[in-house]
């Protein structure tokens, strides 16, 4: 994964509450098991008309957000059935970090597996910031600001942890290999029969 510290670019102002995985990526695009050519999926139904024309008022359809690495939400961002291709979506499209009051878990979760950082702020937070358009996400130091605010989240040290160092699970897994390799070989001579 590549690792996540300090984030400035654009903030796309979605703050619709239940925004949930479907609409984030519709069922019918979830045959892959690649990461990647899921962004232009990504909001299908709202993106895009039924002739697969691009909805000129959508919101990541507008040229100052098109570029956008940051999305704003409303409450239960992400909520809905568990699927993985909803991080993946936003990932491929550059969204590296979506702000919002709250997650649905299983989401939630998946963001910090893919290098997405999942940030929760209250409501009004959220919208004082979705009225600037350039916004600064600083990891370490736990502060999105933007427009001279600045707004302090909090957030678990492991997950901080593996988004700063670009660690998934198995990056996470191999940072300990030493000890496990060291703990294979003792039980191999306790118990060679194994």
């Amino acid at each position: 994964m590549k690792p996540f510290t300090t984030l400035t670019g654009t903030a796309a102002p979605l703050l619709r509450a239940n925004i949930d995985t479907d609409l984030l990526i519709p069922k019918q695009f979830l045959k892959t098991i690649v990461r990647t050519g899921l962004g232009r999926h990504l909001f299908f139904e709202l993106r895009y008309d039924d002739q697969g024309r691009e909805r000129p008022d959508f919101i990541l359809n507008r040229p100052n957000f098109r570029q956008a690495v940051i999305l704003l939400g409303g409450p239960n961002f992400g909520c809905g059935s568990s699927r993985e291709h909803a991080p993946w979506a936003l990932l491929d499209f550059g969204i590296r970090c979506v702000i919002a009051p709250s997650f649905a878990d299983i989401f939630y979760n998946n963001c910090f597996s893919n290098g997405i950082l999942p940030i929760t702020l209250p409501m009004a937070a959220v919208e004082d910031l979705a009225t600037e358009g350039l916004l600064t996400v600083d990891l370490p130091a736990q502060t999105v600001s933007g427009g001279g605010r600045s707004y302090r989240f909090e957030l678990e040290p492991a997950r901080k942890t593996t988004l700063v160092e670009g660690l998934d699970a198995i990056g996470v897994s191999l940072a300990s290999l030493p000890a496990i390799e060291a703990y294979e070989a003792k039980r191999a001579q306790a118990t060679p029969w194994l």
